[in-house]
């Protein structure tokens, strides 16, 4: 999160800042919000993961499962995160939560990318989404608490790299599944404004709303990707 102006009452432990802080009703509104997100990730991870297992190839099992994982630990670690107290643990927690947001981002590429892997632009792109994400994480754990913002421009840039490909994998993809994509990233890019609006009350919860909103949106678009309905 970047570094909240002076005039705003900090959340910090020592020497450890994490923005300003939240009262009971905004903690609890932005708790809700997770749960329901944790919920749906394991329940859509388990159903993706089961169904991709019992009927598809060996190219979908692996893109479900790493894309079922992304998306349990990326809003299980944000659950943690944002419960806990000011402490140190939750510092590291914090490196975990901001790097957990490119696995999510790289996770979900994977399965429209695989279905075109045999296309050296697509496996490209692929490989080069996968290695942004790991320099975003290298940044965010070398570099706690510095360089939030490029981080951001990281993620956006991650998530609308896809815009590469969009002509040869609009081959491989149904229609609905590329509209679900764009209307997923829509909803990512426009939490993004209250993820940086501090002095908004419960600021925090309608950004994980937007989060989990758009998150399960491309997990529609992943689901029909893969095809299962008809395996």
């Amino acid at each position: 999160m970047p570094v909240p102006k002076q005039s705003l009452p900090l959340q910090m432990t020592s020497h450890f800042p994490f923005g300003r802080s939240y009262d009971f009703h905004e903690l609890l509104a932005d708790g809700i919000v997770h749960g329901i997100g944790v919920a749906f990730a394991l329940i859509g991870a388990t159903a993706l993961i089961f169904y991709a297992t019992a009927w598809g190839g060996g190219g979908e099992q692996i893109a479900a499962w790493i894309y079922g994982l992304g998306l349990v630990l990326a809003l299980g670690i944000s659950f943690t995160y944002n419960m806990l107290p000011p402490s140190r643990f939750k510092w590291v927690m914090r490196r975990l939560d901001h790097s957990a947001i490119f696995i999510l981002i790289a996770a979900t590429y994977t399965p429209f990318l695989q279905l075109g892997i045999d296309r050296p632009a697509i496996a490209a792109l692929l490989v080069c989404i996968w290695l942004t994400a790991i320099s975003g994480i290298v940044l965010k754990c070398v570099f706690p608490g510095r360089g939030d913002r490029l981080a951001v421009l990281l993620y956006l840039a991650m998530g609308w790299s896809g815009l590469i490909a969009i002509g040869p994998i609009s081959g491989y993809l149904p229609g609905i599944s590329i509209w679900l994509v764009v209307i997923g990233g829509l909803i990512y890019s426009a939490g993004v404004s209250f993820h940086l609006w501090q002095k908004l009350r419960f600021q925090n919860a309608i950004w994980h709303g937007f989060v989990v909103a758009a998150a399960a949106v491309h997990y529609s678009a992943v689901f029909l990707a893969l095809h299962l309905d008809g395996m």
